[in-house]
């Protein structure tokens, strides 16, 4: 709201002083502003086990990877990669408790490679559910230059609550449990909320 207001009120100022082109252009970006930051209302799957997508986009890996700095432990993680033409609301996965929640400066490699997850400026969010632990990260890309996390520890978030969006372009991984079973693989294209991404076992 913050931008899609002040270019909404610059379009009108421009064709009420008769500067079509300018007004054209100003209305242009105010309508693409309303699509990228777009917030659809969904229902998640019932089932305590089933972990859901964090945010829409293609799935870009599936590894086993070793995470030291939050879950301390061998894992399993989902990258999705979101294009401007995504929703970039974020949801949380499954319910529990927000543990951490901590922001990294870093980089803006392109959101897709594999060292983004690392390099790249992101903020982590852990969340609890009795003895399971998952790891959420919002990755800013090579256009994204803002993350907003309305999360903080102690909170308590139920599958499918918006917690935050990262804007222009951005990545999300999710590290869960090294036992989890996977449901999807590289190439496929998820939306948040709505598709199951694993079973937590």
């Amino acid at each position: 709201m913050k931008l899609i207001v002040p270019l909404a009120f610059l379009t009108l100022v421009f064709f009420v002083c008769g500067w079509r082109i300018a007004g054209g252009l100003a209305f242009v970006v105010t309508m693409f502003m309303l699509f990228f930051f777009r917030n659809p209302r969904r229902t998640a799957p019932r089932g305590d086990h089933l972990v859901v997508s964090p945010a829409d986009g293609k799935v870009v890996a599936v590894k086993d990877v070793r995470e030291d700095m939050y879950l301390h432990q061998d894992v399993k993680r989902i990258s999705i990669f979101l294009s401007v033409f995504n929703v970039h609301v974020n949801c949380a996965p499954i319910n529990g408790t927000v543990e951490s929640v901590r922001y990294n400066p870093g980089r803006f490699h392109v959101a897709a490679v594999e060292k983004a997850s690392l390099e790249n400026e992101q903020t982590a969010m852990v969340i609890a559910e009795g003895q399971t632990k998952i790891l959420v990260k919002q990755i800013a890309g090579i256009l994204a230059r803002r993350i907003i996390c309305y999360a903080n520890p102690g909170d308590i978030v139920e599958k499918g609550d918006r917690y935050g969006l990262i804007c222009f372009g951005s990545r999300v991984d999710i590290f869960l449990p090294e036992n989890a079973e996977i449901r999807v693989k590289a190439g496929d294209r998820v939306k948040g909320v709505k598709d199951i991404i694993a079973v937590l076992r």
